[in-house]
Formats: C-alpha cells, structure tokens, sequence
C-alpha cells in the first residue's frame, strides 16, 4: 500500500507546483477569418485556462500528506 500512496503523493506535489507557478494552461488556436474561394486567411488567438493558486496550494498539501502517510505506514 505503500508504493500507491507515494507515487500519487509525489505526483500531486508536483502537479501543485507546476500550477502555482504557471498559474493557468496557455494554447493557441487558429481561426478562419476570410475564406473566399483561394483566399484563405486565418488568425492566431492565444487563449489561457487559469488556474486558481488555491486549486494549486491543495495539490501541494494534498501530496505532502499522502507521503507522510506512505512513510508512517511503512513504518
């Protein structure tokens, strides 16, 4: 039970981490803006996701408590 509870806890770490710091997911699309026969034009928009620093902040905790419980039950 110990392996599980470890590798979910490191992984919300990290995740937590990455969300504090980036603080929202950025992507590109691209979109039709003139198509006329041959002519096509098309227009690159940039759109964020964020991401609350709180969602980010109970990943962190989150994690830190699954390793400690995988380490008091290995113990």
């Amino acid at each position: 039970m110990k392996a599980p509870l470890l590798s979910i806890g490191i992984a919300l770490i990290a995740l937590g981490l990455i969300a504090l710091v980036y603080q929202g997911i950025t992507y590109t699309t691209s979109e039709k803006v003139v198509d006329l026969g041959p002519l096509k034009i098309t227009a690159q928009k940039e759109k964020t996701i964020p991401l609350p620093p709180i969602l980010g902040g109970l990943a962190l905790v989150g994690g830190i408590v699954l390793v400690v419980a995988a380490r008091k039950s290995a113990s």
